[in-house]
């Protein structure tokens, strides 16, 4: 699988690096900076996530991802570190895609000296073997691991384990740090950090105001800074009643806003060539780009991508390249803040 080209490369000043949650800072989660950006006019709007209410009308419908993240980073025997990103599909659990890092500075590089066949002990008992590159073709940073534990993983993760952190994120912060008010389904190496915003008093608000707020399910994998590769096969669950929703809002002419670009992949691995989203499950391997487009997306509330990040063909997908570009211009002049505990941008189709 080849990279996806990207929108133009830009600079994200060190200062507009957000390394701490919100309540770190002494603000609630959805007193976070949103930018909305009008599809429709092309206007920009800077205000703060807890007005969302304001940019969503009545009888439209917010699909959110309710899964969990989980303590994915495990230290090693010899104090390297695993990273667990994604059990492989048809493997009954036994083989993970994992990446292998090593210390450098505070942070962790990956460890390029890795090689097929290398056993790694792990702690907290138990080890793996790389079997391969993943993808095949791939950098040397993903591998297929088979795992030799005596529980399964994610209770070994819940043990051993602890939140994936990159160097963007200098202090540790505890695993309740990386959940949305919707993680209730554990399986994420990283946070859906896209609705990090929520508050129960904000959904209160939403749903009081004729907004429908309708679960999917996709665990996602690591996405580390080095790299930017497409995203590769993720477990994902779109159950009856939510597609059932989008179209019941589509057919009375209201919008679908994705929370994220993991709803957003779930939604358009499942929806017909006419529009009409189905019930399903199972391993999407879905990358959605501006020539495939979006057939059930109408706007999409994510954080800030970095340059070059696949994601960033998404979100172009969704928002058109001017009204992107536009936006990313006017984040990096107001002074939005990126990565997970950032800032949010809501591409409105209104």
């Amino acid at each position: 699988m080849s990279a996806i080209a990207a929108p133009d490369a830009f600079d994200v000043p060190d200062d507009l690096v957000a390394d701490s949650p919100a309540e770190a800072r002494g603000l609630a989660r959805d007193e976070v900076r949103l930018l909305v950006a009008s599809k429709s006019t092309g206007r920009l709007v800077d205000t703060t996530f807890r007005l969302l209410p304001d940019f969503v009308a009545p009888g439209d419908v917010l699909v959110v991802n309710t899964s969990a993240t989980v303590p994915a980073a495990v230290g090693t025997a010899d104090g390297r570190v695993v990273h667990f990103s994604t059990q492989l599909p048809d493997s009954n659990g036994e083989q993970w895609v994992v990446e292998l890092r090593t210390p450098c500075g505070a942070g962790t590089l990956p460890d390029r000296a890795a090689r097929a066949g290398d056993r790694v002990v792990l702690e907290g008992g138990g080890a793996l073997e790389l079997v391969r590159e993943f993808p095949d073709g791939g950098p040397p940073r993903l591998w297929v691991a088979t795992l030799h534990l005596d529980r399964p993983v994610l209770q070994h993760l819940a043990r051993a384990g602890r939140p994936i952190r990159y160097g963007c994120t200098k202090s540790t912060w505890p695993i309740d740090a990386y959940q949305t008010a919707f993680s209730i389904d554990p399986g994420s190496a990283e946070m859906p950090s896209a609705a990090r915003g929520f508050t129960p008093e904000l959904v209160t608000h939403l749903v009081a105001n004729g907004v429908s707020i309708a679960p999917i399910t996709l665990h996602t994998g690591v996405s580390s800074q080095e790299a930017h590769e497409p995203p590769y096969a993720e477990w994902y669950r779109v159950p009856a009643p939510t597609a059932e929703r989008v179209n019941a809002a589509h057919a009375a002419g209201r919008a679908v806003i994705a929370v994220g670009t993991t709803a957003t992949r779930a939604l358009e691995t499942v929806v017909d060539t006419d529009g009409r989203v189905r019930a399903g499950e199972g391993w999407t391997d879905l990358v959605v780009t501006p020539q495939r487009g979006v057939r059930t997306v109408d706007g999409l509330l994510t954080g800030w991508h970095e340059p070059q990040a696949s994601h960033l063909q998404l979100l172009e997908a969704v928002a058109g390249r001017e009204l992107l570009d536009v936006s990313y211009a006017a984040a990096l002049e107001l002074g939005y803040r990126w990565h997970e505990f950032g800032d949010l941008h809501l591409i409105s189709p209104k």
